[in-house]
């Protein structure tokens, strides 16, 4: 079972990956997918407003705001999953995705937390689904004094296509378990 989606123009076809009992959703992996990064990073950046960095959360989301950032020449940081030793100091949030089971932690690294302070912050992600990720990124952010002026996302899935904070490119429907879109 495969869901065709079209990405301002770019077509793919999403294998549908069942959840639960109840639940599938269609696999949006841009990893290995230049051209499909290429496109997307090109696409947001047509609709974001000025900034100074970007920032997203690991892991998915490395490919798009690497790309934007090498388009728009601006840096990019990541909410790291976990803390490194290179790290200085880390703020941290926790989070629960609809793709990752069990509670995870994000982190900045201080260096990164004094950077974002008072500058125009543009959160990037690949999907938005229940918003964990998406918030726990923008509470870091606050913590760091940031301003974010724009939240970001290839795909909205489910209840996220509702939101009106966020920018992106093309809804995706969750389904259900014999992948049947949801309404």
């Amino acid at each position: 079972m495969t869901y065709n989606i079209d990405i301002c123009g770019l077509k793919r076809d999403l294998p549908i990956c069942k959840l639960n009992e109840n639940l599938a959703i269609g696999a949006f992996v841009i990893f290995g997918d230049v051209e499909l990064t290429v496109h997307c990073a090109a696409e947001l950046l047509k609709r974001a407003p000025e900034f100074d960095y970007l920032i997203a959360p690991e892991a998915k989301a490395i490919p798009l705001v690497y790309e934007m950032s090498r388009q728009s020449g601006i840096k990019y940081f990541l909410a790291r999953k976990h803390s490194k030793a290179y790290m200085s100091g880390v703020f941290e949030v926790k989070v629960q995705s609809i793709t990752t089971a069990g509670e995870q932690t994000l982190v900045i690294d201080t260096a990164d937390a004094e950077a974002i302070r008072g500058k125009r912050i543009v959160i990037i992600d690949d999907v938005i689904s229940t918003g964990e990720s998406l918030r726990a990124v923008e509470e870091l952010v606050k913590k760091a004094g940031g301003n974010i002026v724009a939240k970001m996302a290839i795909l909205a899935e489910g209840d996220a296509n509702k939101r009106d904070d966020i920018t992106v490119l093309a809804p995706l429907p969750l389904f259900t378990a014999d992948g049947q879109p949801l309404v």
